[in-house]
Order: C-alpha cells, then sequence, then structure tokens
C-alpha cells in the first residue's frame, strides 16, 4: 500500500454554521453543503482537500469512536507571508497562542503560528522554509 495524501479530515463541532463562517471568513475555504445517503453534509474545501463539520451528538457514521469538539489538532500550510497572516489574525482579533515558531513538516522545515478556532481546535498555520 503506498498512501500520496489526505484527501479529508473531519472536526467534530457545536455549531456548523459558526466553523464554517470562520473557516471561510478567516482561511478563504469554501463552504460546501450537499446530501450524502440523504443526510445534509458541510464541508470545507481548500486545495485539493476539505474538512468535514459534523454536528456534536449527530455525527456522520461510521466515525471516531469518542467525537468531541475541541479534540482537533493540525497544520494548514499557507503560501501567504506568516508576517501578512499574523497582521490579518490580529486585525480579525484572533488571538495568537504562540509563535512564529520553527517547526518540522512532513517536507522541511515550518515557520509556525497557532490558533483555536471555535471549538478550541488547535490550528497551526505555516509557512514552509527555503532549504
Amino acid at each position: 500500500m503506498n498512501i500520496v495524501r489526505v484527501d479529508h479530515f473531519v472536526l467534530t463541532v457545536k455549531n456548523i454554521e459558526e466553523t464554517a463562517h470562520f473557516y471561510s471568513s478567516i482561511f478563504g475555504m469554501t463552504i460546501e453543503k450537499y446530501s450524502s445517503d440523504g443526510v445534509q453534509r458541510t464541508s470545507l474545501r481548500f486545495g485539493s482537500q476539505k474538512i468535514n463539520l459534523h454536528q456534536v451528538g449527530k455525527e456522520f457514521k461510521p466515525g471516531a469512536e469518542k467525537p468531541v469538539p475541541g479534540s482537533g489538532d493540525f497544520c494548514l500550510i499557507s503560501d501567504t507571508p506568516l508576517s501578512q497572516i499574523v497582521s490579518q489574525l490580529d486585525h480579525l482579533g484572533i488571538r495568537i497562542l504562540q509563535g512564529p515558531v520553527k517547526r518540522t513538516g512532513a517536507v522541511g522545515p515550518l515557520e509556525s503560528i497557532y490558533i483555536r478556532d471555535p471549538d478550541k481546535n488547535l490550528v497551526e498555520i505555516s509557512n514552509l522554509v527555503p532549504a
């Protein structure tokens, strides 16, 4: 078996509309609403990936064994300079928990900042550092 990329991941959230608004307005992700097996679904598309949103207590099956809001911890890579992202977040009143700091990503060194989304998931936003 050879895994080549992540297609999507799921966030269990308290309020789908609030979470969708957060990610679309801050990160420019596209909100997609669709029906799957007769269930209304919402996802956030960016590049060739997406985040599926599950309402806590109404998760799509099969799913995580113990889904809870705020248990996510993931990294998003941006080609926007981190200094510009910091300014944008500051303008929006979004608190940066840590950073900029040096980290190691899947394909090399990163410079990262950390924020929380409405459910308190940890979101790392990073720039690839040229070798």
